[in-house]
């Protein structure tokens, strides 16, 4: 495809717009989106799609960005695709005055960030620039996190729409565009509007190294143990007392190991408390559970209920009760059904000159759940790394890649109809 070679990439450009506008999700709010900042981007990315001729983006009351490329081919058969990207940054590190630096020709020196000498990116601690000598690597300035996650595939959708809209010799079917909000905390698909999507299949593009799809995800339950103890004055407590607080940390205390995120790796499961809270009367500790194998969560739940009631042993008066939801499944189950989906994505990948490689992700994304919504929707890479901290990084030209396979899988699509 010729005209590829001449696209004038603006991804950068954007991504630079977007990372400085604080879209930190809440995980203690209620409200959808959780926090209103993440409207302020939605409605920045509205007008963008309106200039470039996208007439009927929107932002919904709920903080999604709803958009349509219309088809421009004579096929009247080319399924109805989706482009899908969250808008907010992890809770887990600050995402307010990011300052952006692009640290351009990049020749594998370490990268100290200004604002904290102490951040330091490392070769020898992030493997993947190996990959990018000569490159332009994007870094905060080593006080927040960069928003790479998912601020880049954000842009490069927008790109990508810009050039579908600029480039009619781009041949397509119907496209369909989402930005979702709190995907950060599990929300990012709550109150998406299936139907007003209409489409046969999605992509995420949220995903880690150049040349990555992602077709497998864990499955993934939350589970809230409640601790009942025994209420006394401290001063008369012998005897008597037994407090909740310290009969939870002794539970966390006895999880094993080889079951814990620091403990396990490739396609081990683990279970993770990840919250602790109350006083001596009632305490409870939030867990997340996951494994790729879905009938391993109930194990892993075990594994929390026999600890429990072998440490209350020890407190007669004392009880529990074990909470355990739901909260996304593995999305191979539903992309196995569809075969092309993946094989489509593998192959825009190739298309822009990478090695394309599958890969298993130990997480989840929106695609998670709406493959179980009736969207199956795969990851693909938009070359985020070190998410979620000080030292996040992107490479541009791994964005620039990633616009690229978004716009061959639009083309394959319509020449395989």
């Amino acid at each position: 495809m010729d005209y590829k070679k001449s696209l004038k990439f603006y991804v950068l450009e954007r991504f630079l717009r977007y990372v400085v506008i604080d879209t930190q999700s809440d995980p203690a709010s209620e409200t959808y989106p959780s926090s209103k900042k993440q409207m302020d981007l939605g409605k920045l990315l509205v007008n963008e799609l309106l200039e470039i001729g996208v007439a009927d983006a929107h932002l919904d009351e709920f903080g999604y960005v709803y958009a349509t490329i219309p088809a421009n081919t004579t096929k009247q058969d080319v399924p109805v695709i989706c482009f899908c990207s969250h808008m907010d940054t992890s809770p887990d590190c600050s995402g307010l005055n990011v300052k952006p630096i692009v640290h351009k020709n990049y020749q594998g020196e370490d990268l100290i960030l200004p604002d904290d000498e102490s951040q330091i990116l490392k070769m020898s601690e992030h493997p993947d620039l190996k990959n990018q000598i000569g490159n332009d690597i994007v870094t905060a300035s080593g006080t927040t996190l960069l928003g790479a996650d998912n601020k880049a595939g954000v842009a490069e959708i927008m790109d990508a729409c810009y050039h579908l809209i600029n480039h009619p010799e781009i041949k397509h079917g119907s496209i369909r565009i989402l930005f979702t909000p709190d995907e950060e905390i599990g929300r990012g698909v709550d109150k998406v509007d299936i139907k007003k999507l209409g489409a046969y299949a999605g992509y995420t593009i949220d995903g880690e190294s150049a040349g990555n799809m992602e077709n497998e995800t864990f499955s993934a339950d939350g589970a809230k143990l409640i601790i009942n103890g025994l209420s006394s004055h401290p001063g008369f407590a012998k005897g008597k007392m037994e407090s909740a607080i310290k009969i939870a940390g002794r539970i966390v205390a006895k999880l094993p190991f080889e079951l814990s995120p620091e403990g396990t790796e490739l396609k081990q499961g683990f279970v993770h408390p990840v919250n602790i809270a109350g006083h001596v009367e009632q305490a409870t500790v939030d867990f997340i559970i996951r494994d790729f194998e879905e009938d391993k969560l109930k194990q892993h739940a075990d594994v929390i209920r026999g600890i429990t009631e072998d440490v209350l042993k020890n407190y007669p008066n004392s009880t529990y009760e074990l909470q355990v939801k739901p909260q996304y499944r593995n999305m191979k189950n539903k992309l196995d059904e569809h075969p092309q989906i993946v094989e489509y994505g593998m192959e825009a990948i190739r298309r822009s000159g990478m090695d394309a490689k599958l890969c298993s992700i130990r997480g989840g994304t929106d695609g998670s759940r709406l493959s179980f919504m009736g969207l199956p929707c795969p990851n693909i890479f938009a070359g985020e790394h070190a998410f979620h901290g000080k030292q996040e990084w992107v490479s541009v030209q791994d964005m620039q890649k990633a616009v690229k396979t978004i716009l061959n899988l639009c083309e394959i699509w319509e020449e395989r109809a």
